[in-house]
């Protein structure tokens, strides 16, 4: 499985971020092609140092392979266009994109 995964730093202004997230960005990122889930999380600690971030965001896909189809596709264009505008509701996004490894 491959995660992309998208950390958010505190908002400029909390409600038109979570109101174009919910609104917009979430039903642009749901039509990625291969995408098998997306989940988000809340009130995250930071346990070495660091300040917390204020949304986490988790999308899977099957295989490497399939994320880049996914990304090179024309829902990724529109889904990335729009990642703008939430960088700007949220000024120090991070991505990453990485295999995971079932250990249990």
């Amino acid at each position: 499985m491959v995660r992309f995964l998208v950390l958010y730093t505190e908002p400029n202004d909390i409600e038109a971020f979570e109101n174009h997230y919910r609104e917009v960005h979430i039903p642009l990122a749901k039509k990625l092609p291969g995408l098998r889930h997306y989940s988000l999380s809340h009130n995250t600690v930071p346990i070495r140092g660091g300040d917390p971030y204020y949304l986490v965001a988790e999308l899977d896909w099957d295989s490497m392979e399939e994320i880049n189809n996914a990304f090179r596709s024309p829902e990724e264009r529109a889904t990335g266009e729009d990642a703008g505008n939430l960088e700007r509701l949220s000024p120090g996004v991070h991505c990453m994109i990485y295999e995971l490894e079932e250990i249990l």
